[in-house]
């Protein structure tokens, strides 16, 4: 099935620094699209694929596990890798776990990480019964669209696919454990206000990882889907910031892309 209007994936080739965006669960491209633009815009090579079971329809996840995400991710990042002098990985919510466990595997490879309100950990109680209840009952009410700016919106299932779910908190299992082996530069932008995602992910985030180039921003005005909020731009231009000061080739191209 082809993706609805808005959630195609976008990939842009720039200079010798680039950078894969992962979106969240249940979300699309589109949530990260105006990141992706602007970091295209500055010169950089951009690839924002859409994970398998995103962006169409809520029963197309159902099938799909996150390995399966895992797998898309991976593949994008080699594909940067193979044309990339430098890469670095953005990531939004679920992406964050998806980034972290790449960066668990891959070491070096990754120059660095930005998370905006990563989700690693279950804040909801009844996820102990999803393994029961997934063949129960098909869906829930979804979490897409939590944004205070008025006039933003998410293009996100309204429902989440409870098989999904399950998978989803295998892979926080998977990536907690791991968190220990992330040793890159890390940028990590997180809501105060957050309804999907409690603020107790970025806290287990900064305590177990092993990075020592770690950098901590509030986004004070934004909700959960931070990338369409309020503080978007601030997160665009810090993520350029922090890029170029890790990858000096990242200003050249610019200075190259501007001229």
């Amino acid at each position: 099935m082809p993706p609805l209007p808005g959630a195609e994936p976008f990939h842009h080739e720039g200079g010798p620094v680039g950078v894969l965006l992962v979106h969240g669960f249940t979300g699309s491209p589109q949530s990260m699209r105006p990141w992706a633009e602007h970091l295209a815009a500055a010169g950089l090579t951009v690839a924002l694929p859409l994970l398998p079971g995103h962006g169409t329809r809520w029963q197309d996840m159902q099938a799909t596990r996150w390995e399966d995400w895992y797998a898309e991710v991976e593949r994008e990042f080699s594909a940067l890798r193979e044309r990339c002098e430098q890469v670095f990985v953005c990531a939004l919510s679920m992406g964050g776990s998806l980034a972290l466990r790449l960066a668990a595997r891959h070491g070096d490879a990754i120059a660095g990480l930005v998370l905006v309100n990563p989700s690693v950990r279950s804040d909801n109680p009844a996820t102990v019964l999803l393994p029961v209840l997934r063949h129960l009952v098909p869906s829930l009410p979804g979490v897409a669209n939590d944004i205070a700016l008025e006039g933003s919106a998410e293009l996100g299932y309204d429902r989440t696919p409870l098989h999904a779910a399950w998978s989803l908190s295998r892979l926080w299992r998977t990536v907690q454990a791991a968190l220990p082996e992330v040793r890159q530069p890390v940028l990590l932008l997180h809501s105060p206000q957050d309804h999907v995602v409690s603020p107790a992910n970025s806290e287990l985030v900064l305590a177990r990882i092993s990075s020592t180039d770690v950098t901590e921003k509030l986004c004070e005005r934004s909700f959960h889907v931070a990338t369409l909020d309020h503080d978007a731009e601030m997160i665009f231009e810090s993520s350029l910031d922090f890029i170029r000061r890790l990858a000096p080739a990242a200003t050249t191209d610019a200075e190259h892309h501007l001229g």
